[in-house]
């Protein structure tokens, strides 16, 4: 095989395009493209499927039987052509035969080809045919073989388009779009309620010239573009306002890095190098990234692929001089910005006195324009499916993200509806403000602690918003999660110092690094522990903190100079056995040691604890609780170790309730346990912020929780309306005799009493 990856593109593009500048019938062009593309390949089939009536139908083929062609069908997901076209991914096999997917169709006669390589032709980011090679001989294809495969796919989608080969079938969908109400569901991002007319962040951009006439005139074209999309990246971040500085700061770095990245501009040029214009080389090597996001497991790593992705979208609408987007035109009224996805600085165009919301068809809770718009203020709701096609440019939108909710054109009545929850919303957020203040202890005087949840600098606000006892759980790892690199030892030195200075005479408790898992870190080498099958359970929190004691010892250095003359609470994640928690406690002596050998000043007191989230740790707590100083549950990890159950799978996700009598019985296991022990105990996670199952905490023995800075006031309620020996007498009943549900009892017990819940 003699391919040489540009010139032989070029070579095969320069050969497409004029078979389809003859004046030849649609299906003579697509016989003699498979000609090409099978003697460039030196592949014995080459066969080009298209999706036509919701099936793809083999239209041409070199190798094949050719009484197969117009004949052959397979369904979406059906077969390897059906999974490519499905799944938009590319596949190469040295055996097809052994793939779980493959279909046999005896009238094609490919038994005898073992070797298969295919890859999706997508049109306006849809698959509408498939383009496949086979041989005889057992091999996978080359990775240049493959990346030619990919762009003459490319090329192919505008050529077929051309020719009215694609129906109504495989082309974008033309139908109006629906008239009446309609409610689309959503996972929520950011917290809030907001209504406004809907706005498209940007007009899709639809390349119809792929192949370049001057290689040199389109590389200066991309030139130019970058320059100007440089430009316009340092103009937004040296503009941007948060008050304060934070994570956003280092957000924007992130994004800058990629836009200054060597390595993605290079192979933008080595596909204008395959005979390709800017636009196209721009779109492949676009298409190649959302490929890739696919593929990629690691949330963190798909959401800076999404960056990725934003400045993508920019240059794109540079270089083609369609560069109105949403933001450039203004906002003439309270809008919903609706996209498939965004990047911080995009996010950071709009003028925030007209942006209410934002509605995402992919996103996620770590992703950069998340953390962004949350330093806005501005509520979002993600993993809304097909926005596109059910709403209109200036439609009227009601989003509630809190219900993980959109309302599209809504009826007059669910206006109504929407207003009046909205009125209420801002009439109890006001009541709950003025319970800053106030103590949280129960008609018959039990104290409770309620602290916050923190990690980043923007929610150290909410010490003082909530009049909060603390910050229970800092969590550290949010530091290194939004850095481009490996955060240095003065960097967390600083962040750790801006807390405890904010948190005054206020505890707070940090939480040493969690990552691992579905927190993985891309400046890491992963190499060591491979794919692991089941991440929440592998090398992460403490285990990869040992292992990597180098990031542990900065980590600690940081801390234990951050709190000289104070007193540091140190908490050590997902402890499974009492000597890990030696370990990491011998780790930080050690690091106070050396640090008071040099004359450092030091902490007045370390204080060292341990979550509880790994179900065996329960069985050592006779041994470990002497050691400790203090004890924290951390619900969220516990219940899917307890349930065996994700607690990120949809389906699982509401499947396994808090108030099961298994969690409860074992967590007042704990309590008593520690209690006789003489450790304080802590809930942190999502139970604890539930006024129901905080009430239900408090019934058994929990006086400290530590929770997201929004609970705080709902909680704070319930607790100034409990009694707390009466909880307590009702919760040990119903777990002495669980037949009752749970939920319905408390709630009912609860309604009697006039306890608050809302």
């Amino acid at each position: 095989m003699a391919l040489t990856a540009a010139a032989s593109a070029r070579e095969i593009l320069t050969r497409l395009h004029d078979v389809m500048a003859r004046r030849l019938p649609a299906q003579a062009k697509l016989n003699a493209v498979v000609d090409v593309i099978g003697t460039a390949l030196d592949s014995e089939v080459c066969s080009i499927y298209l999706l036509r009536e919701g099936v793809l139908e083999l239209f041409a083929t070199r190798g094949l039987a050719q009484e197969a062609v117009h004949v052959t069908t397979l369904a979406l997901g059906e077969g390897l052509v059906g999974t490519i076209a499905a799944n938009v991914e590319t596949l190469n096999l040295d055996e097809a035969a052994t793939h779980p997917d493959f279909a046999y169709r005896p009238e094609t006669g490919e038994e005898r080809f073992h070797s298969f390589a295919g890859v999706p032709i997508i049109r306006r980011e849809r698959s509408v045919g498939v383009l496949a090679v086979q041989h005889e001989e057992q091999r996978r294809y080359a990775d240049v073989e493959i990346e030619a495969l990919q762009t003459v796919a490319m090329v192919l989608s505008e050529l077929i388009a051309n020719a009215d080969l694609i129906d109504a079938a495989g082309a974008p969908s033309t139908r109006l779009l629906p008239t009446a109400a309609s409610h689309a569901p959503g996972f929520k991002l950011v917290d809030g309620m907001a209504a406004g007319v809907a706005v498209f962040h940007q007009p899709r951009i639809v390349i119809e010239h792929t192949v370049a006439e001057d290689t040199e005139a389109e590389r200066h074209r991309v030139y130019a573009a970058f320059d100007k999309m440089r430009d316009q990246i340092e103009r937004m971040a040296s503009q941007a306002e948060f008050g304060g500085g934070g994570e956003h700061d280092e957000v924007l770095q992130t994004y800058k890095m990629f836009a200054y990245d060597e390595g993605w501009s290079r192979r933008i040029n080595e596909a204008i190098d395959s005979g390709l214009t800017a636009e196209a080389a721009i779109e492949r090597v676009q298409q190649r990234t959302r490929q890739r996001m696919r593929e990629i497991d690691d949330p963190l790593l798909r959401d800076r692929m999404h960056d990725l992705e934003d400045l993508s979208n920019r240059l794109l609408r540079i270089v083609s001089g369609q560069l109105g987007t949403a933001a450039q035109m203004g906002l003439r009224q309270d809008s919903i910005l609706v996209a498939r996805n965004l990047g911080p600085a995009e996010l950071l165009e709009y003028d925030r006195r007209r942006l209410k919301g934002v509605v995402l068809e992919e996103g996620s809770l770590t992703a950069h324009v998340t953390i962004v718009a949350r330093a806005m203020g501005v509520p979002v709701l993600g993993r809304v499916r097909d926005v596109r096609k059910l709403i209109a440019e200036g439609d009227l939108l009601l989003l509630d993200t809190t219900e993980e909710s959109l309302f599209i054109r809504p009826s007059q009545a669910m206006q109504e509806a929407f207003e009046a929850k909205l009125a209420l919303s801002q009439k109890r957020r006001a009541a709950f403000a003025q319970l800053k203040n106030e103590v949280p202890v129960t008609r018959d005087g039990q104290r409770v602690t309620v602290m916050v949840n923190a990690g980043l600098r923007d929610d150290l606000a909410a010490l003082d918003l909530t009049g909060a006892d603390g910050i229970g759980l800092f969590r550290t790892e949010f530091q290194f999660l939004v850095s481009a690199t490996l955060p240095q030892r003065e960097a967390q030195r600083r962040l750790y110092k801006d807390v405890l200075d904010a948190a005054g005479d206020r505890p707070v408790v940090f939480r040493t690094v969690d990552i691992g898992g579905d927190k993985a870190l891309p400046y890491l080498n992963h190499d060591e522990e491979g794919d692991e099958e089941n991440p929440a359970m592998g090398w992460r929190a403490l285990r990869l903190a040992l292992d990597r004691d180098g990031l542990m010892k900065a980590q600690a250095r940081a801390l234990i100079e951050a709190a000289a003359g104070r007193t540091l609470n140190v908490m050590f994640p997902m402890v499974s056995e009492p000597w890990e928690f030696d370990e990491a406690r011998a780790l930080f002596e050690a690091q106070r040691s050396w640090l008071s050998a040099r004359g450092k000043k030091l902490p007045i007191e370390i204080r060292y604890g341990a979550m509880l989230e790994v179900p065996a740790l329960a069985e050592v707590l006779d041994v470990l609780l002497p050691e400790i100083d203090f004890l924290s549950i951390g619900t969220n990890d516990l219940t899917q170790f307890l349930f065996a159950a994700d607690r990120a799978h949809p389906k699982l996700a509401l499947r396994y309730d808090w108030l099961s009598p298994s969690i409860l019985r074992f967590i007042r296991r704990v309590v008593e346990q520690a209690d006789a022990a003489g450790v304080p105990v802590t809930v942190c996670g999502e139970m604890g912020g539930r006024p129901l199952e905080a009430m239900a905490l408090i019934g058994l023995g929990i006086r400290r929780l530590s929770i997201t800075p929004a609970a705080v006031g709902p909680i704070k309620a319930m607790v100034r309306s409990l009694d707390h020996q009466g909880v307590r007498a009702l919760v040990t009943t119903l777990l002495a005799e669980p037949r009752t549900p749970m939920r319905d009892a408390l709630t009912a017990w609860a309604a009697e009493r006039s306890i608050e819940l809302a």
